[in-house]
């Protein structure tokens, strides 16, 4: 009996022990039900406290993004192949945002906007994740944009500068060469302490493919995270592409970095937002765009900046395409685009007929920020050649049509033509900064006009060999951005000594 006592003794101590130990944990699951399904929305109902943009799992495999809450029900845009749905299907709330991977491990990597790999080297390593749609940082986290981004391309560097957080639309007609300056760019951020995001959207695999093999063979990609959707990909995944290689800029932008981020091009973001919207029945406004296109892109657009000292002194560069038609630069998005950026780099079909490439149109391209985002030695040699050239073409214009002109006007025109032909330059060729000044220079002081227009890129190579200028005020002028007098006499007597021999 004793042994009994103590074993029961024993069993009761254990027991209670265990119920003491126990704690039930219950998991909250708000779920609700597929109504129905059409392609690229799913309409649900049964989630009450579902919010703006939460990120819901509408299967194993599958999330969707909450677009539009109604009073009878929620609409979802999917983030993937809906096929496989159908009305009755259970979904749940996740209660977070949609987000992405940000980090370094990126870098050299193609990628979806949800941060999955689309190329073969293995899961992508994430130093963390951010939400895709976070506030622009306030007026006064920024600084004043003044350090420039140079492109390597000579007629945007003279005559349309970038800086570093600015936001530089580049518009023009299809096939005039829009991808090819933003890639240029990309290629001259090697060895510039530069990151670069090149996000493509709703691209053909084969045009995507193409400049992901030319970063490769430039040794880009080891510095840039391509961001990657396809014209087959939901409407979703396209919509979310240009917020999510935001958030992953912004990452960068945060540690004290300077990024560079291309959007390849936003007239097709306008189109699949336009499609959702009039899937999920929002009222439609000017060429049946939402009322609110202009506030989806100035949330994105004003994201890009130049960071305090403070905060780490990064910046986040922003150049967005847009396809224009018929060189209608008053279409509505392009007008949208063109009052939320800092300037344009407008690209003429017809230039680009005549062969002058890049193709920009000088008169109707515009930075905001000017020479402020200029080294100063650019600025003393190519402070009046945006004026000389729009002359030239003007009286050029004027002769054209059978006008006579005098002496004066023929010397302007004649200046305009080597200006041009200086300002032309092949692609994926981008030109070191210190060449360009001395090319700018010899230009503003006259030393190209007895040189005819055919001998000009001779001219050119000529004065751009590295064994023309001494190596000492290379670097001075690299390292100061500054062109001191003695230098300038310096570089225009080696210049006259070598054209002589052209």
């Amino acid at each position: 009996m004793t042994i009994l006592r103590d074993l029961f003794a024993e069993t009761v101590q254990k027991i209670g022990d265990a119920r003491e130990a126990f704690h039930l944990e219950v998991t909250p699951r708000e779920v609700g039900k597929i109504t129905s399904v059409s392609p690229g929305i799913v309409r649900a109902k049964g989630l009450p406290h579902a919010g703006y943009s939460e990120l819901v799992r509408l299967s194993d495999t599958l999330y969707g993004l909450v677009f539009n809450i109604e009073a009878n029900g929620l609409g979802i845009i999917p983030l993937g192949d809906c096929s496989t749905l159908k009305a009755g299907d259970e979904i749940e709330r996740t209660g977070r945002v949609m987000d992405v991977p940000v980090g370094p491990g990126l870098l050299g990597r193609v990628i979806n906007p949800l941060g999955e790999p689309l190329d073969d080297k293995g899961p992508v390593i994430a130093a963390t994740r951010l939400p895709i749609e976070r506030p622009a940082h306030p007026i006064m986290d920024r600084a004043p944009v003044e350090v420039p981004l140079q492109t390597g391309i000579k007629i945007v560097d003279a005559l349309v500068p970038v800086g570093r957080g600015q936001r530089e639309l580049i518009l023009g007609d299809r096939k005039t060469g829009k991808t090819s300056i933003a890639i240029d760019a990309i290629l001259n951020q090697r060895n510039q302490n530069v990151l670069c995001i090149y996000c493509a959207i709703s691209q053909r695999a084969a045009s995507v493919a193409k400049v992901v093999n030319l970063l490769k063979q430039h040794g880009a990609m080891e510095y840039t995270v391509v961001v990657v959707t396809q014209g087959n990909d939901p409407c979703g995944l396209n919509y979310i592409a240009p917020y999510a290689a935001t958030s992953i800029g912004e990452y960068f932008m945060e540690q004290g970095r300077d990024v560079l981020i291309v959007y390849d091009d936003l007239i097709q973001h306008a189109n699949y937002y336009r499609e959702l919207s009039l899937l999920l029945k929002r009222p439609p406004g000017r060429a049946a765009f939402p009322g609110d296109i202009f506030y989806v892109h100035s949330r994105l657009l004003e994201r890009a900046t130049h960071l305090r000292p403070e905060l780490g002194g990064g910046s986040l560069t922003a150049l967005p395409i847009v396809e224009t038609q018929a060189q209608n630069i008053s279409a509505y998005i392009a007008t949208n685009l063109i009052s939320i950026t800092d300037g344009q780099i407008f690209l003429s079909p017809t230039l680009f007929a005549l062969g002058s490439l890049p193709a920009v149109d000088v008169g109707k391209s515009v930075s905001r920020v000017g020479g402020k985002a200029q080294l100063p030695a650019y600025r003393k040699v190519a402070g009046l050649l945006k004026l000389a050239y729009a002359q030239s073409l003007e009286l050029e214009e004027f002769a054209r049509f059978g006008a006579r002109v005098g002496e004066q006007s023929l010397q302007i025109i004649e200046r305009g033509r080597r200006i041009r032909a200086c300002l032309r330059q092949a692609e994926l060729s981008p030109v070191p900064t210190f060449d360009q000044i001395v090319l700018l220079l010899a230009l503003s002081e006259g030393l190209l006009d007895p040189i005819p227009v055919d001998k000009i890129s001779e001219a050119e190579r000529a004065i751009c060999n590295p064994h023309v200028i001494s190596a000492e005020i290379r670097d001075s002028v690299e390292k100061t951005g500054q062109l001191s007098d003695s230098d300038k006499k310096s570089i225009l007597k080696s210049v006259q000594k070598v054209l002589a021999s052209v």
